[in-house]
């Protein structure tokens, strides 16, 4: 697979992520929506990352692929959303690891929350990298 073809997949993975999760909110599923959006975000900065022409580190870490893409592109948006959604961000982190092995309930208010930090994190990233 090619570079291109795999920022091609990852970034098709990444909207069909993202659109489960919004059937999943629709549903009531938030908790498992909020494990949706986490893929979501963080197949679409691995693809981001194979953009810049970095091979993406072996991490889940939302937060730490957004500093990979800021210490790349030196660009003051990407750290101003990290440190504006660092929380929110943590949670998307944590809905990964509890999603597999602990009970965490999300309500419908923390899910839409979370999706519109996922559309302003992507609309960043995507205007900084192209």
């Amino acid at each position: 697979m090619t570079k291109l073809e795999e920022v091609e997949y990852l970034t098709r993975r990444s909207r069909r992520f993202y659109d489960t999760a919004i059937m999943q909110m629709d549903r009531g599923f938030h908790d498992i929506a909020v494990f949706s959006l986490e893929q979501s975000l963080q197949l679409f900065l691995k693809a981001s990352l194979l953009k810049l022409g970095v091979d993406f580190p072996r991490t889940h870490s939302v937060r730490r692929l957004l500093e990979l893409i800021h210490e790349v592109t030196g660009e003051g948006r990407v750290k101003e959303v990290l440190h504006r959604f660092s929380v929110e961000l943590g949670a998307l982190e944590d809905a990964y690891i509890t999603s597999r092995y602990v009970s965490r309930d999300y309500t419908r208010e923390e899910a839409e929350r979370l999706r519109r930090v996922v559309e302003e994190v992507m609309k960043v990233v995507g205007e900084v990298v192209g």
